[in-house]
This record gives structure tokens, C-alpha cells and sequence, in this order.
């Protein structure tokens, strides 16, 4: 694409390649603390973009730095999490969360650029990132520690927990507000795009309360809304605003149905 090297990551030519910089940057720095760590590395979307029309400049510079900015968090909490869950934390706490929330930025950058040019198609493949170093055995290797914790109080109440988790009772349940009694009047050619993303939305309920019966007793106190409301939330926001875009390109956009993306945990 002859104009990568025009969005390497910022406002002008030159920013774009910081934006790529500071990627390796935050990375570089959380390297300092891998040691026990590891990092969190994740492809580049600055350079995959084709050329960016001048009115959707200041809102792709943006959510590159955010790219940025969630990687930087990532890495972070990587850090501040060493040994915490079981073997699959680092997955669900960390990593499942970034990929959903990268989504949902990707998929911004690429409606902007769709406004007044031909939108981008297959960056959302960018989203996926993957840990490096000892952050990617680290949580097995706490999990063989914690074999000398299966007495614990905490393991130990989790194992009485399983019992609830057969039919949920104890387990509690997620409820999202519904999207489709807030949508405006839906155009012929938008219909077939909103009831999949609809239909989605209902699906990603359905996966969420799942890996609530699935995983109890894993994690810490924050471990419902780190792996499972948090990383729906991210989700939903990337669907709804599908929906918004198919309705938009043929009527007025709907605004405001990010509101509608957050879901509450009842126990």
C-alpha cells in the first residue's frame, strides 16, 4: 500500500512512525520488568492502513495511540498480576480482554477511513496479540505451586463451589440492556446485517453466563469482571456498533448505543 509509510501511527508523516515506535517502546519497557513477566506483543495497524483521508486523520491518530495505550495497560497488568489465577489467567484476564478491546478500536479506524473512502477490510485479523518470554509459562508454572495449595481455604471453597455450578445456582448470572428496542427504523438493506449482529449479541450473552458455571473458583476477587463482564463489554461495543454502521449507511447513524454496551453481574 503506497500510503503505509504516510500512517505510520500519528497526525503526520513522521507521527505515524512514533505511533509504531511507541508500541516497541512500551513493550521495550515492560521487558525491564519481564523477567518474571514476560510481554505482551501485538501486530502493527499503522502500516497496514491504506491511505487515510484528511477528515478522518484526527480520529485514526487517536485510536492508534490507543492501540498503544491498551497494549501499555496490558503489559502492566501482567506485571502486577505474576502468579495470580490458574493456568489459563494470563488468557482470559489479559490477553482474550486486549484482543476484544483491539477489535473494537480496529474497527473504528477502519469506519472513519469508510466515511469518505473505500473502508478497509480485514484488519480485524491485526486484533490478536500473543504473550512472550515467562509471562506464557508463568501461569502454569504458579499453577504447579498452587498443587501445594490444594488445601488452601480458598481452593478448598471453590471445590464445594462446583456443586453450584451445575445448575448455576450460586453461580449468579449476566444481564445486558437490549439493543434491539432501542434501535431506530432499520433499512431494507441494513436487516439481514442487524439481525446477525443481533443475533450475536445474544450469543455472546449466552458464552459469557457459560464461562461463568466454567470457571468457578478461578481468579481472584476481580476475576468475573476481568475475564468475563469486562472482555463482554468490549465485545458488544464492537457488534453495536456494527449495527450502527450498516444502519448508517443508508440513514442516519444511531448515536448513543454504546450506552447500551455495559452488562451487570448478579450473584
Amino acid at each position: 500500500m503506497a500510503a503505509c509509510g504516510l500512517n505510520g501511527g500519528a497526525a503526520a508523516a513522521q507521527q505515524p512512525q512514533q505511533g509504531g515506535n511507541n508500541v516497541d517502546a512500551g513493550k521495550a519497557g515492560n521487558n525491564g520488568n519481564a523477567g518474571n513477566a514476560g510481554a505482551i506483543s501485538c501486530p502493527d495497524v499503522a502500516s497496514q492502513l491504506p491511505a487515510i483521508p484528511a477528515s478522518a486523520q484526527a480520529e485514526v491518530d487517536r485510536n492508534l495511540a490507543l492501540l498503544n495505550t491498551q497494549i501499555a495497560e496490558a503489559n502492566k497488568r501482567l506485571v502486577d498480576t505474576v502468579g495470580q489465577g490458574g493456568a489459563n489467567f494470563v488468557q482470559n484476564a489479559i490477553v482474550g480482554p486486549l484482543k476484544d478491546k483491539r477489535v473494537a478500536t480496529i474497527n473504528r479506524i477502519a469506519t472513519a477511513i469508510g466515511r469518505t473512502a473505500a473502508k478497509p477490510v480485514g484488519l480485524d485479523a491485526l486484533a490478536a496479540c500473543s504473550v512472550n518470554g515467562a509471562a506464557a509459562a508463568a501461569p502454569q508454572a504458579q499453577q504447579g505451586g498452587n498443587n501445594g495449595n490444594a488445601a488452601n481455604t480458598g481452593n478448598a471453597g471453590n471445590a464445594a463451589n462446583a456443586g453450584n455450578a451445575g445448575g448455576n445456582n450460586g453461580v449468579g448470572t449476566i444481564s445486558c440492556p437490549d439493543v434491539a428496542s432501542q434501535l431506530p427504523a432499520i433499512p431494507a438493506s441494513a436487516q439481514a446485517e442487524v439481525d446477525r449482529n443481533l443475533a450475536l449479541l445474544n450469543t455472546q450473552i449466552a458464552e459469557a453466563n457459560k464461562r461463568l458455571v466454567d470457571t468457578v473458583g478461578q481468579g481472584g476477587a476481580n476475576f468475573v469482571q476481568n475475564a468475563i463482564v469486562g472482555p463482554l463489554k468490549d465485545k458488544r461495543v464492537a457488534t453495536i456498533n456494527r449495527i450502527a454502521t450498516a444502519i448508517g449507511r443508508t440513514a442516519a447513524k444511531p448515536a448513543g448505543l454504546d450506552s447500551l454496551a455495559a452488562c451487570s453481574f448478579t450473584k
